[in-house]
């Protein structure tokens, strides 16, 4: 049987991952929607959709899918030009609700692809929800200029949150050691720090060396 997913449809940051699992041997094959997918007008016009069926044609051939074959589908609209194709290719399949352990295994490689384009690993070891727009978007305001480009900038989120003003000013760090959001270093307690703070769904200060502003 073959089950059929995908993740990171929902992160501000990055392409989608889809991932494709052999349940009885636990062969397992993925690839990302690229990030232009999400971008300008390929996004308008839904183009992403329609390559996940490219994709998914891909990973079938790795391994070996026969129309034989029992294939489960996620539920939800990026599987619905797969959905057609699985159809008119006489495929054997259902969509349902995925679970483990290709839950599990996608999502971690969506979080190993999430810190390949430089996410900390800090965000994915020790938050319940990494890829929240709003913690996603603290980090790229961090680097605005260069993580930008890495973001799913069709969405209309980004485009209400994309031109916040913001203010810096600098203070002393006492109580605490800081990790800098764009270089990743620590900013040591008891020496000063750069301070960039906003308002979107509500205040943030991003904590940065001086020499990071």
């Amino acid at each position: 049987m073959i089950q059929i997913d995908d993740a990171g449809s929902g992160s501000l940051l990055g392409g989608t991952l889809i991932g494709a699992l052999r349940v009885e041997t636990g062969e397992y094959k993925d690839e990302i929607i690229p990030l232009e997918y999400y971008q300008n007008e390929n996004f308008n016009k839904k183009l992403y959709i329609q390559y996940v069926v490219n994709i998914t044609e891909r990973l079938f051939q790795k391994l070996d899918v026969s129309t034989s074959e029992e294939i489960q589908v996620c539920r939800g609209y990026m599987f619905d030009e797969l959905n057609k194709w699985l159809k008119t290719n006489n495929y054997n399949h259902i969509n349902t609700k995925i679970g483990d352990p290709l839950q599990s295994i996608i999502e971690t490689s969506f979080d190993q692809y999430a810190i390949s384009l430089g996410l900390p690993n800090s965000y994915i070891s020790y938050t319940k929800y990494p890829f929240h727009f709003h913690r996603i978007l603290k980090w790229v305001y961090a680097d605005y200029e260069e993580r930008s480009k890495l973001c799913k900038t069709g969405w209309k989120s980004w485009n209400k949150y994309k031109n916040i003003k913001l203010s810096t000013n600098h203070e002393i760090i006492k109580n605490r050691d800081w990790v800098c959001l764009k270089c990743n270093q620590l900013i040591p307690r008891n020496t000063t720090a750069a301070i960039k703070s906003y308002i979107s769904n509500r205040h943030y200060k991003i904590y940065l060396h001086d020499h990071c502003i």
